[in-house]
């Protein structure tokens, strides 16, 4: 196949491509300008899903987004898992690499979510020497997503962004803003969504993550948001994403949708929703 260079991505929006509208996407070819996808879904060096990525790579940037290395863990990082990852970037060259800021394993016993680090100066120096670790590995740099978390440690030295920075600082790596994660930490944990992104420089943030999530009532009437990617970006978080433009500036934008898939133009419209806003958003503040 020919194969796009490795540029940064335009300040454009895209969506994710799951497995669901492959057929579609080869055969509409929606006006979106990038496609995202989940890396561990392509570590097998054959068979459908990687077929489908190299015709879809052969006409748009794409951006691998993982959900695997377990960057806070305390087990060693696996070198097998990182190997896989490294082949990947190798052949389709992506355009922005990602994963989460937290921790998914104990004595290399997985635990398929995506769990949140104490807020300390120790976690950041732990997490960011396992970041640099791996921007070693891939040669390149590897921006961090802040995650959507249900429960908080005793112990903190900072606030979740101040760690966010702390950490994407001290690993000279870039930042995923997902702005649909602050809404619904400032929702559960009580703290102002718009200082969040306010405190964040722009010179770190690379991409800008936005999606739906579920309300769930409590017997006391308390609400809980649950980060589900399976429903339209809401209009609080549409409105927070109007912030975060006008603080940061344009910023490659994915719209996340994971379960509960839509028709493929349901998400183009979703994209263009996004990219419209971009269009009009001004540069970054000096």
């Amino acid at each position: 196949m020919t194969v796009m260079p490795h540029a940064p991505l335009p300040a454009c929006a895209g969506i994710g491509l799951r497995s669901p509208h492959y057929e579609a996407v080869l055969a509409q070819r929606p006006d979106v300008g990038w496609f995202e996808v989940h890396s561990e879904n392509y570590f097998a060096e054959g068979g459908a899903p990687a077929h489908y990525l190299e015709r879809v790579r052969a006409d748009y940037p794409v951006s691998f987004h993982g959900v695997g290395l377990s960057l806070g863990s305390t087990d060693p990082l696996d070198p097998a898992h990182l190997g896989r990852l490294q082949a990947l970037v190798d052949r389709f060259e992506p355009a922005l690499v990602s994963e989460h800021l937290s921790w998914s394993s104990v004595d290399r016993r997985f635990l398929h979510d995506l769990l949140p680090l104490p807020h300390t100066r120790e976690a950041v120096g732990h997490v960011a020497a396992r970041i640099q670790q791996v921007q070693d590995c891939l040669g390149r740099e590897l921006l961090v997503e802040n995650i959507s978390d249900y429960l908080r440690y005793d112990q903190a030295d900072f606030s979740e962004w101040e760690f966010l920075v702390e950490t994407a600082r001290a690993a000279g790596c870039g930042l995923l803003l997902d702005v649909n994660n602050i809404y619904v930490n400032a929702c559960n944990h009580g703290f102002d969504a718009y200082a969040y992104v306010d405190a964040v420089p722009p010179a770190l943030v690379k991409e800008i993550h936005l999606a739906g999530h579920t309300v769930n009532d409590i017997d006391d009437g308390t609400k809980v948001l649950i980060d589900t990617h399976n429903r339209p970006v809401p209009a609080p978080v549409w409105d927070l994403y109007r912030h975060a433009l006008k603080r940061l500036g344009p910023r490659p934008t994915l719209v996340e949708w994971d379960a509960d898939l839509p028709p493929l133009a349901e998400l183009v419209r979703e994209a263009h929703t996004a990219g419209a806003l971009l269009e009009s958003a001004g540069d970054v503040p000096a």
